[in-house]
């Protein structure tokens, strides 16, 4: 994947983010899409060796659109500044935790888990982690999840807002400021019922994806994080 000339047509369209200057350079959207589809294709592939549901995702159910949703949004660009592919077994729309692939000029970055959970399908995840408490501490306490995800200090939400990854990674997308209701205040681990998710992200440099060797390491991320994501997935699925 030529990830430089993605990047840089993502920093052309940051600043000339106009339907003309798409219309005009359009052919060179069309290549850098393509190769961006190669590269997830050997991704899924990549994937399917450690978790086999992965291997009968089809590219084109990972990709989203490259065109703005501006409806309710006061920034009226009509296009993305990023190229991203969700790759799960279940759809882009699905509850369940999936891996998601993220190039944007100085917000590369990798993640799996799960986001934006309903209210009830949160509370049985709760349940589940409470009920369960030592395996979820075997799942966030191997060493790789906690070299991937846990060892820089908490960051800023990368998907959201103008705030950049920058190379951080983090769990927990949102967390609540106290207990959630009808959960024990003063049980050990409280600080886990607090998560609002259970979405894991690593934050790469804009090289990272350069080549085919990013693969391996892509791989080596994701594994690390799928007991955690298998330990609420069999609690959403019963919800799907």
């Amino acid at each position: 994947m030529d990830a430089h000339r993605i990047l840089q047509y993502l920093r052309d369209i940051a600043a000339n983010n106009n339907r003309e200057w798409y219309q005009a350079h359009k052919a060179e959207y069309d290549a850098v899409r393509a190769d961006f589809a190669d590269g997830i294709s050997k991704a899924i592939g990549s994937i399917a060796d450690f978790d086999a549901e992965i291997g009968g995702v089809e590219v084109k159910e990972t990709m989203y659109r490259f065109n703005r949703d501006t409806r309710f949004s006061p920034d009226k660009s009509p296009y993305k500044r990023h190229l991203g592919a969700y790759i799960n077994a279940h759809g882009k729309k699905a509850l369940r935790g999936g891996y998601y692939i993220h190039l944007e000029p100085g917000n590369c970055l990798l993640a799996v888990g799960n986001y934006w959970l309903p209210t009830n399908v949160l509370t049985a995840c709760r349940n589940e982690l409470m009920a369960n408490i030592d395996e979820w501490l075997h799942c966030v306490g191997s060493r790789d999840f906690k070299r991937y995800f846990l060892s820089a200090k908490s960051q800023p939400n990368p998907f959201i807002g103008d705030e950049a990854a920058n190379g951080s990674s983090g769990f927990g997308l949102e967390r609540l400021k106290t207990c959630p209701s009808g959960f024990p205040r003063d049980w050990e681990y409280v600080e886990w019922l607090r998560m609002k998710d259970y979405c894991a992200w690593h934050g790469v440099s804009d090289d990272f994806f350069e080549g085919d060797g990013w693969l391996t390491e892509m791989a080596r991320i994701f594994r690390s994080a799928k007991p955690m994501m298998d330990f609420m997935n069999r609690v959403i699925d019963d919800y799907e």
